[in-house]
């Protein structure tokens, strides 16, 4: 089976939290939203950009932030 290669190529993205030497916070509500869906989920580090050690601590503090209610679990439409 042959495989066929993707076209478009995907530029090396820089972890956000590395370049401005911050970390993720739940009370950063609107900093937390942008590594969300439409849908509530959490993004993926292959979308977000993030390097693995902060990706893991946004996702927690997304988790803690949902728990507190300042976030919801589901989007409602």
């Amino acid at each position: 089976m042959v495989r066929i290669q993707s076209k478009t190529r995907h530029q090396p993205k820089n972890c956000m939290f590395c370049d401005s030497k911050t970390e993720p916070h739940f009370r950063e509500i609107s900093v937390l939203e942008k590594y969300m869906t439409e849908r509530g989920k959490i993004v993926g580090r292959n979308r977000s950009g993030l390097c693995s050690r902060h990706q893991r601590s946004l996702t927690r503090e997304i988790k803690r932030a949902r728990y507190i209610a300042l976030l919801p679990y589901v989007v409602r439409i």
